[in-house]
């Protein structure tokens, strides 16, 4: 997180040292918004892989998120801008899934068992991240504008935790011994530490003007970059953080 919030304020210190004389007229006609909303989503591979086999239940969870907004209208008309945010949230789900042949690592009895399982997983995955997204905004109405660019995020907190049951684990490979989990017998496992804490990817919204200081707003976020660090090999799929976060905002 420090090594984050420094690496912003070098990026404010440089702009400042180019920013050209009489650049203060670009800091002119700007809109600024705070807001808060909730996320609804979960991280998901693409396409679903052959290893899971059935997904048996799915919560994505209401995940609150604050924010702060800055436009600047790039032209006179004010229809089209730069919209860049500050936003502090938390993305999670748990799942409940059937699966073969699935990458996993997990603790039984304090042993580590790492191989191929079957039969069922229960998940749960909560980041917490700061997140800037930077936008071209195009208005469409008096009411109505649209948004779309990249975003960047730093994950401060991670977890990816759950267990497995009612199945068994093949070490190694898919042909390795055999160590079965039934009735009430589980093992858990825990990857928050293989999560990534720079996550990217592209965000599309809409923001309606109910009022003349009251905005909605809806965004789909979609991470571009798995959510799992590179060298983590136990988990044979990416998996991609998608989003969608609906509130509220007030224009000053």
């Amino acid at each position: 997180m420090k090594s984050f919030i420094r690496l912003m304020a070098a990026a404010v210190v440089m702009l400042s040292a180019v920013m050209p004389v009489g650049a203060e007229g670009f800091f002119r006609d700007i809109e600024y918004q705070v807001n808060a909303g909730f996320n609804v989503g979960g991280a998901s591979p693409l396409p679903l892989p052959e290893e899971i086999r059935r997904i048996k239940s799915f919560d994505p969870k209401l995940n609150m998120q604050v924010g702060a907004i800055a436009t600047k209208w790039l032209t006179p008309d004010r229809k089209w801008g730069l919209t860049v945010a500050l936003q502090l949230g938390t993305k999670g789900m748990e799942t409940k899934a059937r699966v073969k042949n699935y990458g996993m690592e997990i603790l039984d009895d304090g042993k580590k068992l790492k191989g191929r399982w079957t039969g069922m997983v229960r998940t749960k995955y909560s980041t917490q991240q700061l997140s800037v997204p930077i936008l071209a905004r195009l208005r469409v109405h008096d009411r109505t504008s649209l948004t779309f660019g990249p975003y960047l995020a730093y994950a401060y907190k991670n977890e990816f935790d759950g267990y497995v049951y009612n199945g068994y684990l093949r070490e190694g490979d898919p042909t390795g011994d055999k160590y079965v989990f039934e009735g009430d017998s589980r093992a858990s496992y825990d990857f928050g530490d293989e999560l990534r804490k720079f996550q990217w990817g592209l965000q599309a919204g809409v923001t309606w003007m109910a009022y003349s200081h009251l905005a909605v707003n809806a965004n789909l976020s979609w991470g571009l970059n798995d959510i799992f660090v590179s060298s983590f090999k136990t988990v044979t799929f990416n998996m991609y953080p998608i989003y969608l976060n609906v509130g509220f905002g007030y224009l000053f």
